[in-house]
C-alpha cells in the first residue's frame, strides 16, 4: 500500500498570515513539520502543497519537496484533493502545516492496516487544558462507541448537564484519506453545519459518509495564533538545550 503524506501550507490564514514560515528556533515552521513527518514509517513519500511562492522558495531551500496548489482553495482538504490528482496512492495522509510538534508516531496510527474503498480518520486527543475548551480554534468531537464522529464544534461538546464522568475531545490536523474519499469531499458542497461551524469535517457526517476518530495521547499543539506560537518556540527550544533533538 501506497503512502502519501501532504502538507497543506496556506500563506493568508486569517489569523496568522505567513505562519508557515514563522521562525521556530533558527528554523521555519514548514521545516519542523516537514522533519517530524519525514521520520514517520509506512509514509512512501512527502511534499508540501502551497499556493504561494515565497513558500515554495523556502521549501527549495531546505530541499523540502513542494508543488504549487491553487489559491482558490479554501481548506486544506481541497489543496490535498489536487495533489492526489498529480500524485497516485492508496491513502493521502494530511498533516497539517501548522503543526511542528506532531509525533511521527501519531502520523502512523492514522494510517489504515490495509487499502479501503472508502476511508476517513481523524485523530483526536483529550482536552487537559481546561483553556483549550473554550478556545474556538480548537476544535471538540464526540464518536459513537464505534469510534465514528458523531459531532464537531468550536463550542464544548457534550455539555455537563446531567454528569462529570467524560472527557473533552479535540480533533488533531492530522487526517487520512482514500481516494475515493477525497473525491466525496471535492465534489461534494458544503452543508449547512458546515458553514456554520467552518469545520471540513462536518462535510462526511451531514451525508452520512463514515469519518473514524482515533484517539491518541499527544501534546501536539496546533498554530493558530501568535500565543501558539510562544508556546511552541518554547517547548523546542527545550528540546534543543536537553539534546532531545537536533538542527
Amino acid at each position: 500500500m501506497y503512502t502519501a503524506a501532504i502538507i497543506p501550507a496556506r500563506y493568508q490564514s486569517t489569523r496568522f498570515a505567513g505562519k508557515p514560515l514563522a521562525d521556530i528556533c533558527g528554523r521555519p515552521m514548514i521545516w519542523w513539520v516537514y522533519r517530524q513527518a519525514s521520520m514517520a514509517r509506512r509514509v512512501n513519500e512527502i511534499c508540501v502543497a502551497t499556493d504561494h511562492p515565497e513558500i515554495e522558495k523556502v521549501c527549495k531551500q531546505y530541499g523540502i519537496p513542494c508543488r504549487m496548489t491553487s489559491s482558490s482553495h479554501q481548506t486544506g482538504t481541497e489543496r490535498l484533493y489536487e495533489i492526489s490528482q498529480q500524485l497516485s496512492a492508496d491513502v493521502y495522509v494530511c498533516i497539517n502545516g501548522d503543526e511542528p510538534l506532531v509525533e511521527p508516531s501519531l502520523i502512523e496510527r492514522v494510517i489504515p492496516a490495509s487499502k479501503e474503498n472508502f476511508f476517513a480518520a481523524n485523530l483526536m486527543a483529550e482536552v487537559k487544558n481546561p483553556a483549550e475548551v473554550v478556545d474556538e480554534t480548537n476544535i471538540k468531537v464526540v464518536a459513537d462507541a464505534d469510534g465514528r464522529a458523531l459531532f464537531f464544534s468550536r463550542s464544548p461538546i457534550p455539555h455537563p448537564k446531567a454528569s462529570l464522568a467524560f472527557q473533552y475531545y479535540k480533533h488533531l490536523g492530522i487526517l487520512a484519506y482514500s481516494p475515493q474519499a477525497l473525491h466525496f469531499f471535492a465534489h461534494t458542497p458544503r452543508g449547512k453545519l458546515e458553514s456554520i461551524e467552518d469545520v471540513n469535517e462536518l462535510r462526511f457526517i451531514e451525508h452520512g459518509k463514515p469519518l473514524t476518530m482515533i484517539p491518541v495521547q499527544a501534546e501536539s499543539l496546533s498554530v493558530d495564533t501568535p500565543k501558539d506560537l510562544v508556546y511552541v518556540r518554547a517547548v523546542i527550544r527545550q528540546k534543543l538545550e536537553k539534546g532531545e533533538i537536533k538542527l
